[in-house]
């Protein structure tokens, strides 16, 4: 198998992962969305050591641990994560999964936005554009809701947050997921102690399959990104930028289709003006892409030695 079809195999496997989702957290109740975190940050620690320890990858992680300015960008990144998974659980219990949906389809007109905010990126006209029909979206759901998407806000701000720390850092995706669960994982162990000793836990006093469901969660969260990991290293930027819209897809479908939440008309107005801003911003990336791969052909055919075009 061809490395690039083995990154979008990779790819989609992440990208289906997240999309269903729901399906699975919805399956945690009656544990609080807290509780689901918490678990899911301590399964995580588990699970990747164990992955680290197979791979043999212990010696990276001790010199990522000597980095204090790396571990500084990390526990930021750690913060950002643990907010966005917070939000998203709380969506999906509380029977938001359409905000939520919403959250990770304008999650790619954040980072544009945070790309000009925080890196000073200079923005092409198309992409000024997607970004201020994303913004007439915004307006266009707060109208509908009577109040601003803030799940879908957060979600999105936090995610973006959180994927320009990760490219700052440019740290391999287990010793990453490792490090960033490690520093949550001492607050998670204390509030599920805590909980614990007060009673309220449901860690092993709903059914074995509910816990068996918890403690699941740590690989559930570290197999999908080591997937995209993978994706990212063989599938150029496009086409990743491409598969990115399968999982919310999908969680869109899951809300209205399994969970019957409603769609009235101006909150499909709202999202047909996302997925607008979406199309003005995948056909921009395409555009310039093709762009900036022709010089090259064209110095490829003429350089020396080259192979001549087909005709």
């Amino acid at each position: 198998m061809t490395p690039l079809r083995l990154g979008y195999l990779y790819g989609l496997g992440a990208y289906l992962l997240w999309g269903f989702f729901p399906l699975y957290f919805k399956l945690l109740r009656p544990a609080g969305p807290l509780e689901i975190l918490a678990h899911r940050v301590v399964w995580s620690v588990a699970f990747v050591a164990l992955l680290l320890a197979a791979m043999r990858n212990i010696g990276l992680l001790r010199a990522l641990l000597r980095r204090p300015r790396a571990l500084a960008g990390i526990g930021a990144a750690a913060a950002l994560i643990a907010v966005n998974w917070f939000t998203y659980i709380y969506g999906v219990n509380s029977d938001r999964v359409v905000e939520t949906a919403l959250g990770y389809f304008i999650n790619p007109l954040v980072v544009v936005l945070l790309g000009v905010l925080v890196l000073r990126e200079r923005l092409r006209p198309a992409q000024w554009a997607a970004l201020g029909v994303g913004a007439l979206a915004v307006a266009v759901l707060t109208v509908d809701y009577g109040r601003p998407p803030y799940l879908a806000l957060v979600l999105a701000f936090t995610f973006g947050g959180y994927s320009l720390a990760k490219k700052r850092l440019a740290l391999p995706a287990a010793e990453g997921l490792f490090v960033e669960s490690a520093v949550l994982s001492l607050p998670a162990l204390v509030f599920l102690g805590w909980l614990g000793a007060t009673g309220g836990a449901t860690f092993g006093h709903v059914s074995t399959g509910h816990t068996a469901l918890l403690v699941l969660a740590g690989a559930l969260t570290a197999i999908p990104l080591l997937l995209f990991a993978g994706a990212a290293n063989r599938l150029p930027l496009t086409a990743l930028g491409m598969l990115q819209y399968v999982a919310p897809i999908l969680q869109l479908g899951c809300g209205v289709l399994i969970f019957h939440e409603p769609m009235p008309p101006a909150r499909l107005a709202g999202f047909a003006l996302v997925w607008l801003a979406l199309i003005v911003f995948t056909a921009d990336a395409l555009r310039h892409a093709r762009q900036a791969r022709r010089p090259r052909l064209d110095a490829a055919v003429g350089s020396p030695g080259a192979v001549p075009a087909p005709r």
